[in-house]
């Protein structure tokens, strides 16, 4: 048993230890061909991934495949570490689902694509979203991407095929006016106001009174604009959390071999004299 419980954790870690070396070396050369500082800083939670399996993996080989006494301490620390990351794999995705578990966007009549708001979704993401200091990286990040650049292309199009289109929930929020405002199309750049002017509930609503014609404003002080970027957020992060839910059962597979190997008394394949153990 003792054998066997070493050897699957040697070869468990020699499979993440493989797999954390393209993680890295992808991490760090997108983060140096980057476009814009926020792709550049996306890149870092995958490169602190990759360094932490790589280092988890070279202490499980070490405390596997060791002879003891010296690797007994090692896979002591192999295991804390696991145990510990268990712990934030398992806090991190119920948090993900808790807070992704509302918010969907609503769809509108006679157009291809959805609208969104902010009241919809779960009181953290909104208190976080609404922070000054978050929007204006966030803001920051939509102007470097240029997501409403691809209406620049779009000016000639007529109304019944602008609305057709499919957008994405931040085009959806930042690059035009919510649709009840009643704005009128008359390119997709430009959006004229009602000629009686917006209605008591338009005119009370902020994203209506936000809207402006300028490129470099549009709605991306809108209520609406914050609601696509957590409808884009909630997507990437359910999708995060299901990765996250089977990673969870490949580490407490690991976990529990590494407790294996403890109970064997040694971290190692040998006994003290060199013999080969044949439990």
């Amino acid at each position: 048993m003792a054998r066997l419980s070493h050897g699957l954790l040697g070869a468990l870690n020699c499979v993440t230890l493989l797999l954390s070396l393209p993680v890295v070396c992808a991490g760090v050369y997108f983060r140096m061909n980057a476009a814009t500082e926020c792709d550049r800083a996306l890149q870092l939670p995958v490169i602190g991934l990759g360094c932490a399996l790589l280092l988890l993996s070279l202490a499980g080989l070490a405390g596997a495949c060791g002879r003891r006494p010296a690797a007994k301490p090692i896979l002591w620390a192999y295991v804390v570490a696991m145990f510990v990351l268990i712990v934030a794999v398992f806090a991190f995705t119920v948090f993900a689902f808790v807070v992704t578990n509302r918010g969907a966007g609503r769809a509108v009549s006679g157009t291809g694509y959805m609208e969104y708001r902010l009241g919809d979704y779960s009181g953290w993401l909104q208190t976080r979203i609404a922070e000054p200091e978050t929007w204006r990286r966030v803001r920051s990040c939509l102007a470097d991407a240029r997501v409403c650049g691809r209406f620049d292309g779009a000016v000639g199009l007529g109304a019944m095929n602008f609305f057709r289109q499919h957008l994405s929930p931040i085009q959806s929020g930042c690059c035009k006016p919510p649709t009840w405002c009643g704005f009128r199309y008359e390119n997709a750049t430009f959006w004229e106001a009602p000629t009686s002017g917006l209605s008591p509930a338009a005119a009370d609503d902020g994203d209506c009174r936000a809207w402006s014609n300028d490129q470099e404003v549009l709605c991306f002080q809108c209520n609406a604009c914050k609601a696509g970027v957590l409808a884009t957020v909630k997507k990437k992060w359910k999708a995060i959390a299901t990765v996250n839910a089977a990673l969870l059962a490949l580490l407490i597979v690991i976990y529990t071999l590494g407790c294996c190997a403890l109970r064997s008394d040694g971290g190692s394949r040998y006994y003290k004299g060199g013999g080969a153990d044949q439990t």
